[in-house]
This record gives C-alpha cells, structure tokens and sequence, in this order.
C-alpha cells in the first residue's frame, strides 16, 4: 500500500512538473488563439464597460512599440450617451456608436521635442490600437476600429467636437462593448502574399 501512495504521488508530482514547464506553451498558445479571435464587433449589449477594463486596455494600448520611445499617442475616453451619439453623427462609418456603451479615440501627437514633424505618429498610434483591440478582445469586450486619419474632414470633425488641441491628430474611433449576438474572425491568412528572400 505504502508502496502505492508513493508511485502515486510521483506521478502526481511529474504531471505538476510537466504542467509548470510547459506554462509558457499555454501562455503561447492562449496568446496566438486571442490573436486570431479578435474580429471587429458593431453590435452591443446596453450593459456598461467597466472602469478595470477601461484601465486594463489603455495600459495595453501603451505598451505598444514607438519611434525612439516618444509615446506619442493621447487618448480620449468617452463613455456618456450624448457624446457618444453626438460623435456617431458626425462619422459616417462609426454609426455604431449609438448603440456603444464607451468609445476609445486614439489620437496622436503630431509635433516631436522641438517642434519637428513627428513621421512616425500615426505608426506608433496604430500599434497601440492594435493592442487596445487584443485587449477588448482577451476580456471577452466586442470592439472595431473607425478610421480617422488621414480623411481631413473626419480628423477636423473629431477634433472640433473633442477640442483636441492643433498639434494632435486623431487616428482612430473605437467603439467598445460587451457583444450583442455571435461574431466570428475571419481566417485571412494567405500564403501567396509571402515571400522569402526577395520577390
């Protein structure tokens, strides 16, 4: 019997040791699955966002990578129901607002230390998208990127009705919350679009 117990819990302990080396599979495989997961969602429940995952987002959204680290991006959180429906009216493909419980616009500082012409804002601001939209989607959120940039019209429209001031731009709307009905990613990969070595 003594015998059992002890080759019992060997193997219990091999299979805690296998699992705790292979944590950073799962911790692989749970990040590449939240990857392809992510779709955009235009569709929401009335239910609100709350102020954790709000936080949790932006803090995402900000460790994305910058030209020399300048972090050039501003974002603006906007969560009542009449800036909300005041903002859908002026974007035409962000209609979707009106049923959003919280919109994310992801802005950008144009203007380098110095007063240079930042190149690289609208990159960085992209990628630290990109990370808002993983996060919404890692936390079980719907979300879908409104472009902005570059349409002039769009960019001077946000900017007026959030007062941005002349030396930022805004990127992006992002609609976010907690998904009305089924969504499903699309499967986009193509390998003919990849080439190794040159062309």
């Amino acid at each position: 019997m003594k015998r059992f117990v002890k080759l019992i819990a060997t193997a219990a302990l091999a299979v805690f040791t296998m699992s705790s080396c292979n944590n950073g599979g799962s911790n692989t495989d749970a990040v590449l699955e939240n990857i392809h997961n992510r779709k955009s969602v235009r569709e929401y429940t009335a239910e609100p966002v709350s102020d954790a995952d709000i936080q949790t987002m932006l803090k995402a959204a900000m460790a994305a990578p910058t030209a020399v680290n300048f972090q050039p991006w501003r974002f603006v959180v906007i969560n009542t129901r009449e800036d909300l429906d005041a903002l859908a009216d002026k974007l035409p493909y962000a209609k979707m607002l009106k049923q959003a419980p919280l919109a994310i616009v992801v802005c950008g500082e144009t203007l380098w230390m110095g007063g240079a012409e930042n190149p690289f804002w609208a990159q960085d601001c992209s990628a630290a998208t990109q990370n808002l939209l993983l996060a919404a989607e890692a936390l079980g959120l719907g979300a879908v990127w409104t472009a902005a940039y570059p349409d002039a019209e769009r960019c001077k429209s946000i900017g007026d009705a959030l007062g941005l001031p002349s030396t930022v731009k805004p990127l992006c709307v992002v609609p976010i919350g907690h998904p009305a009905g089924e969504n499903q990613p699309k499967d986009k990969w193509k390998p003919e679009n990849i080439h190794y070595g040159r062309w």
